[in-house]
């Protein structure tokens, strides 16, 4: 096992918790997670969550970081070597080279609707939707989503912040953003929490219920589906960003605890997230929505209409804009590895190259709510909803049990012992999941998303 990576380590076990929590982080912790629970049972589907956190998000993070940290390369080229070394055919590198396909077109995507969560911490700041109602909220949207010219502009001003960021390497950039933007992320949370506490009298207490009260009658096995899906994907595992952050992880670092930390953080994220969403929903007797309608429709109104929203509302967006940029640069981090093993270009040219590539694919899912509204692909879909489909249904189910896969039966018992550093019925029992349990609930999942 190779000491160091080429492309530089964290300068701790802590930097690399903050950077894997970053990654984790993201959109679908603030938007999506709050409303399903509420919506699919609440604490009852919280737990079967937690539970399915535990059998595959937990097993599939240690098995990427497992690898990674034992390859200290680009997925791509860890995998490959992992291969010849355990006796295995290099054909598995093809994994490696679909997480970074994956993460691009995941990050194509998601700058486009990062763009949206900065252009709206302007928005709440300049007091522009101070008193909004449904319908001057709904229609300050989707003028904005129609003005091609505006969605373009900040699909590449958080481009631009993405490649600054990578181009200064895993120290000078990730590292350094991390270090500053998971903390002010944390604070600025744990604030709005006490807003909604303070704010939202006896509606803090039906937001609570909403989420946690644990109405079994509404537990399906489509919420099941749903839990697992959500457990999974919420932890950027299958497109390699574990693999290659766990490539610069220092070699005493306990595989296990970091990998349970930062599902603590992820998992944590999402639920305080609906702490501070839901009470201020119900306070304005508003009706929740998932994913834009929540972020840019519900909650401008909220804030609108209650003391201190319009700071508060700023503090919010601010805090999503946080969660964006740290996932984003993990979702460019593997691919720029590879192409500096690669090619040997200096980390900057590859940053910009990728940048730009991730900045042109973007377009199409920019311009599919103005210019593009009518072009379909995949089933109907527009373009951004084809790639996201693309990406969330298809290619992230596949890396993550193919990870496990490759991980459980392919590579050398050794290897794990080594790095895990776990009793041996420990080694045994983290086997036993992500050989058999992990892709199996994987692939449930991902017969199942496809059948509808």
């Amino acid at each position: 096992m190779a000491d160091q990576s080429i492309h530089g380590m964290w300068s701790s076990r802590l930097m690399f918790v903050l950077a894997a929590a970053g990654s984790a982080v993201g959109l679908g912790n603030i938007w999506r997670f709050p409303y399903v629970a509420g919506e699919n049972g609440g604490g009852a589907f919280v737990l079967v969550y937690l539970g399915c956190i535990a059998l595959i998000g937990f097993p599939i993070v240690m098995a990427e970081i497992v690898l990674g940290r034992e390859g200290r390369k680009s997925p791509i080229n860890t995998m490959a070597d992992l291969a010849k070394r355990s006796r295995r055919s290099t054909i598995w590198q093809a994994v490696g080279w679909m997480g970074a396909g994956t993460g691009f077109i995941i990050l194509s995507v998601y700058s486009v609707i990062a763009g949206w969560v900065m252009a709206y911490v302007i928005r709440m700041a300049s007091g522009d939707l101070a008193g909004a109602d449904s319908g001057s909220a709904g229609a300050a949207f989707d003028g904005f989503t129609q003005d091609a010219g505006s969605v373009l502009g900040w699909h590449t001003l958080f481009m631009i912040l993405t490649m600054f960021i990578v181009a200064r390497g895993v120290g000078r950039g990730i590292e350094f953003a991390v270090k500053y933007l998971m903390p002010a992320l944390f604070f600025l949370l744990l604030m709005l929490v006490g807003y909604s506490v303070v704010t939202t009298g006896p509606a803090f207490g039906e937001g609570l219920a909403f989420m946690f009260s644990f109405k079994f009658d509404q537990l399906t096995w489509a919420a099941v589906l749903l839990a697992m899906g959500q457990a999974f994907f919420t932890l950027s595992l299958g497109m390699g960003t574990m693999m290659t952050y766990g490539a610069y992880m220092p070699a005493g670092a306990s595989i296990p605890g970091t990998a349970a930390m930062v599902a603590i953080l992820d998992t944590t994220v999402a639920i305080l997230a609906g702490i501070i969403i839901f009470p201020l929903v119900f306070a304005n007797d508003l009706t929740g929505s998932t994913g834009p309608g929540l972020m840019f429709v519900t909650l401008p109104i909220a804030f609108g209409q209650m003391t201190g929203g319009q700071v508060f509302g700023t503090a919010f967006f601010v805090l999503v804009s946080f969660a964006a940029i740290t996932s984003s640069i993990s979702m460019i981090e593997p691919a720029c590895a590879w192409l500096v093993e690669k090619t040997g270009f200096r980390r900057p040219m590859v940053a910009v190259i990728l940048g730009v590539i991730a900045w042109v694919l973007g377009l199409g899912s920019a311009l599919s709510f103005n210019l593009w509204s009518d072009v379909q692909l995949l089933g109907g879909l527009n373009f951004f909803e084809s790639m996201d489909y693309l990406a969330n249904n298809i290619m992230l189910p596949l890396g993550g049990m193919l990870i496990a896969l490759f991980t459980g039966w392919m590579v050398d018992k050794s290897i794990v012992r080594q790095q895990m550093a776990v009793s041996e019925g420990g080694l045994l029992f983290f086997l036993w999941i992500v050989r058999v349990v992990a892709p199996a609930a994987v692939f449930v999942v991902f017969v199942m998303t496809l059948l509808g």
